[in-house]
């Protein structure tokens, strides 16, 4: 299965709403908070432009405006063209002022995350990492740990958001594991860091995620500056392919 994925940043965004939905218009209005509202917009324009790249459809403002994307009963995003559900599956995050949107045919389960690479404190790591992950960042070197902290977190968010569950899961019930691409070793071998390989953008990295008596997922990770991105996806896919479109 192919995965694309589109990013935006918020200098991209017009000033204007008349590429959003009447129903859309409606929900941004009622939005009291200024970052709330920024980031939805953002999130709105990536994922309207990723699938307009991802179906070779129009991207003009009235064009933009018939491509809904609503939330479901869980909150997953879905696309719907003219009030027709799109053939396409989404996942979408935002982080600081840029926004992403991974995308796959219809029916995929798909999670993606954007992430910087900040600080975590032990009891973040105790609240949502397992004892085995808190002891695997324990383990890398000082200058290393929030890496490795915020890309096991990020791998656990697509995982919740490909299950359609997000936060209503415990994130603990989602193992994350790497391989180096090569042997196959995972993260239980004596040597951590060997298994996690240094960020080589625009290198794809595999992971895995077990989610305790639920669907597995396997995933990718890149790192490029401050960023992390990650993803996962049922069935299997090869590296996400990166999709620009002006």
């Amino acid at each position: 299965m192919v995965v694309v994925w589109f990013e935006q940043a918020a200098a991209n965004l017009p000033a204007g709403n008349d590429w959003l939905a009447a129903c859309e218009q409606e929900r941004l209005a009622g939005m009291r908070f200024p970052k709330r509202r920024a980031d939805w917009r953002l999130g709105r324009w990536t994922a309207k432009h990723a699938v307009a790249a991802y179906l070779k459809l129009d991207c003009s403002p009235p064009a933009l405006a018939a491509l809904e994307i609503r939330p479901a009963a869980s909150g997953a995003p879905q696309v719907f063209i003219e009030d027709v559900p799109a053939a396409v599956s989404i996942s979408l995050s935002h982080r600081g002022d840029v926004a992403a949107c991974a995308i796959a045919p219809s029916g995929a389960m798909l999670g993606c995350d954007l992430e910087l690479v900040e600080p975590r404190s032990d009891a973040f790591l105790g609240d949502y990492l397992t004892l085995e992950e808190q002891h695997l960042v324990a383990q890398v070197p000082a200058a290393d740990r929030s890496r490795v902290a915020n890309l096991i977190w990020s791998a656990k968010e697509c995982a919740l958001k490909a299950l359609a569950m997000g936060l209503r899961l415990d994130p603990r019930s989602a193992v994350v594991t790497f391989t180096d691409g090569l042997s196959g070793s995972n993260h239980n071998s004596a040597s951590p860091m060997a298994v996690i390989p240094q960020p080589q953008a625009p290198t794809w990295h595999p992971l895995r995620v077990v989610c305790a008596a639920r669907q597995n997922f396997e995933g990718w990770w890149q790192q490029t500056d401050c960023f992390l991105r990650t993803m996962v996806a049922f069935p299997t896919s090869e590296p996400p392919l990166i999709m620009t479109r002006n």
